[in-house]
């Protein structure tokens, strides 16, 4: 099972000291932090796409994986997300290439819609279809890294006439792509169809509706033929902080959790914790809760922690890598793989797996020789017409 640590790169004073870092510091603790996440043997880092303050996590995230991927050797390199709906899909399709061979082939991308609705109009979008837009810019991604000469035409960009994208894709293979939603069924459907990986980035949801969110997906994979319900490649978001004592951990947290810029001002830490896969304590309070996941949504491959946020000072954030590295992590995945059943999955597809599998295998194919998806009834979070 992969784990790791995922940034949504906000730019936020320490609300215990006032002190603001620079923007260039910010970036380049960013650049720290994963290198520490490898370091202490976590397998994932992933980075959030922003345009607006207060964050300064890149606009093309790219950027930062490439320069990350020059200083480490075996991290796996992600987004957390890629905006599918206001970027140009040619653009996905060239930068997204070059940094995958800048990697060797240690990158993969998440696909999300955002949760920044001003973004949109600034591209030029409108998100009253970032739904349908979300849905043919993917398509357009698959046939651009699995085509030459493409001539497409669609609704929400311009035709294009044998069109193909540079670099092809490292080994002619595509990086592999999870579907990040929170909400969405019709995204959760979508990863299904294509057989893709769902992430249920579930830091503001509650484990019931997590659990809904991902069985949804599970049934519509097994329906498509990829494979058993249950061999789904699932991820999931947490969040944590962490010290010898819950008091201590609660006493440090407690001020920056209350001026977060993304939760900051509403319900109480104790309440939060309740309500979402927070969980601030000691090293085994950590363990204990992320244990329990496996059970709400069954084996799962991949776990992000968000642990840089709310102004916490780099050194704090560095100890609480370590800290997941050495205390943690290693006993969440001894434990999650000895219960793991032998047919699932350890870990998602990597580079190395997808080009193991072959020119013929199912992820060089444009579209799955399956059924068409069928539409989603948001409100029962079950396909229409199909109950099985």
């Amino acid at each position: 099972m992969q784990f790791g640590i995922m940034t949504v790169g906000d730019h936020t004073p320490d609300p215990t000291t006032g002190k603001l870092v620079t923007e260039h510091q910010r970036i380049k603790n960013t650049v720290e932090i994963a290198k520490k996440a490898e370091e202490v043997g976590l397998d994932v880092f992933a980075t959030g796409q922003h345009h607006n303050p207060p964050f300064v996590a890149p606009g093309n995230p790219p950027v930062l994986l490439a320069n990350i991927a020059a200083q480490t050797s075996s991290l796996i390199l992600s987004t957390s997300t890629t905006l599918i709906t206001t970027m140009d899909p040619v653009r996905l399709a060239e930068d997204y290439a070059y940094a995958q061979h800048l990697a060797d082939g240690r990158l993969d991308l998440m696909m999300g819609r955002g949760n920044t609705g001003a973004v949109y109009p600034w591209f030029g979008a409108d998100i009253r279809k970032g739904i349908p837009m979300a849905i043919e810019n993917y398509h357009l991604l698959r046939r651009l890294w699995r085509e030459k000469n493409v001539t497409w035409k669609g609704e929400f960009r311009t035709p294009l006439q044998s069109f193909t994208s540079t670099p092809r894709p490292l080994d002619d293979t595509p990086p592999f792509v999870w579907h990040g939603s929170i909400r969405s069924t019709e995204i959760a459907e979508q990863a299904a169809f294509y057989g893709d990986g769902f992430f249920h980035n579930n830091i503001f949801w509650n484990i019931e509706h997590t659990q809904q969110m991902v069985n949804l997906y599970r049934q519509r994979f097994e329906h498509y033929g990829h494979g058993r319900a249950d061999q789904a490649i699932v991820g999931l978001g947490g969040q944590v902080f962490m010290a010898d004592r819950e008091k201590e951990a609660k006493d440090f947290f407690r001020p920056y959790f209350n001026n977060a810029p993304v939760y900051g001002h509403g319900p109480s830490l104790e309440d939060f914790e309740k309500m979402t896969p927070l969980t601030v304590g000691t090293p085994e309070q950590v363990i204990e809760r992320y244990l329990s996941y496996a059970d709400a949504v069954g084996d799962y491959q991949r776990q992000l922690f968000l642990v840089d946020h709310a102004g916490l000072p780099q050194d704090v954030v560095l100890e609480q890598i370590e800290i997941l590295g050495t205390k943690v992590v290693p006993e969440l995945r001894k434990e999650l793989e000895a219960r793991r059943p032998s047919h699932v999955p350890s870990d998602p597809p990597t580079h190395a797996s997808l080009v193991a599998q072959g020119p013929d295998s199912p992820h060089r194919l444009v579209q799955p020789a399956t059924a068409q998806p069928v539409n989603v009834n948001p409100a029962t979070a079950q396909p229409a017409g199909d109950r099985s």
